[in-house]
């Protein structure tokens, strides 16, 4: 088959199509959402989504899953508020943040991979426990309930509407993100792991692969991206709120789910989540713009969130090549 057909047919390149599609019928809705500048800086909206979504990829890869990461986006972003709080300078309360969201993922992996639990199990308690830790962190100097913690300097909250290259520093830093972890997961040994632990544990041990220790890193990876969420989110607002990773729960998932990765592991790229989270933030985007609440725009999220979820459990997880190349089931056995 023709490379230019075999491209056409992938998964990632319907995304590709789709987005195009919503964004000229959002575009004859409502001209102003076709402005370039519009389509440009209304990813700050909602990159977020995408930041978390990316390393998200790579622990369902790997057959796991974390729902704890919106609660680490406020936590870190708390963290780096109460270490500025306290006389740190700006480089070094970032650092800390990041890797306090390092140490979130670490913890998981730690408690999955001893215990045996369901990683759901265990990271929905996280994601209380850390949004605990945020409240009661921000307490501590008398940001008590969901108020924020300010007085940041003007370099650290001018970040959020800096340029790179010509692009909102956010969408900047999302797109080095997606560089970085799809490089990692097509052509280092890694990747390569990360996909063989998911598609099969025994296979995976058979290889002398370090299951363990593979899925530990994309959980640590998942908390050190949580926490530049945050931190993104805390320049773009200019306060740190324990509540700044609530929204982004629902929509990262479901961009993962639509981007083509299987929930049960061994199967997804990075730029099927990256072109899904486009699609996500620019739905809700694009409602907004038409007039339609955020209610409603919430449940077109969770509708859409089934679907892809259904659709490729119904396509079984084949591609359309595998029933136009019958000789690719024979090359792999």
């Amino acid at each position: 088959m023709r490379p230019s057909l075999r491209f056409l047919l992938r998964w990632e390149s319907f995304l590709v199509l789709l987005l195009i599609a919503e964004i000229l019928i959002f575009g004859a809705i409502n001209p102003r959402f076709l402005r370039p500048s519009s389509l440009l800086y209304s990813t700050s909206d909602f990159v977020q989504i995408g930041i978390v979504a990316l390393p998200l990829t790579l622990v369902i890869i790997a057959g796991g899953i974390d729902v704890s990461f919106a609660s680490v986006v406020g936590l870190c972003a708390i963290v780096f508020g109460v270490s500025v709080h306290f006389g740190l300078n700006v480089p070094v309360a970032m650092l800390l943040a990041v890797l306090a969201g390092g140490l979130c993922g670490l913890f998981n992996a730690a408690v999955i991979l001893t215990s045996r639990i369901q990683p759901l199990v265990v990271t929905l308690g996280s994601l209380y426990l850390f949004s605990g830790l945020a409240v009661v962190l921000s307490g501590s100097i008398g940001a008590g309930g969901y108020e924020g913690i300010g007085g940041f300097p003007q370099f650290f909250t001018d970040i959020a509407n800096m340029h790179l290259l010509g692009l909102p520093m956010p969408l900047a830093i999302l797109l080095i993100e997606a560089i970085l972890l799809g490089c990692i997961l097509q052509f280092t040994r890694f990747g390569r792991m990360v996909y063989l632990v998911g598609l099969s544990e025994k296979a995976a041990l058979f290889n002398g692969m370090p299951l363990d220790r593979v899925r530990m890193w994309t959980y640590v990876l998942l908390g050190v991206f949580a926490a530049i969420a945050g931190l993104i989110l805390t320049s773009y607002f200019g306060s740190a709120r324990t509540d700044l990773g609530t929204q982004t729960l629902l929509s990262a998932v479901t961009a993962v789910a639509l981007g083509g990765a299987s929930v049960y592991g061994g199967k997804g790229t990075i730029f099927g989540t990256l072109i899904a989270t486009l699609l996500v933030g620019y739905l809700q985007q694009g409602l907004q713009m038409s007039g339609v609440s955020s209610q409603i725009s919430g449940a077109l999220s969770g509708a859409l969130l089934l679907i892809a979820v259904s659709g490729r459990q119904l396509a079984g997880g084949v591609s359309v090549l595998s029933f136009l190349r019958p000789t690719a089931l024979h090359a792999s056995k």
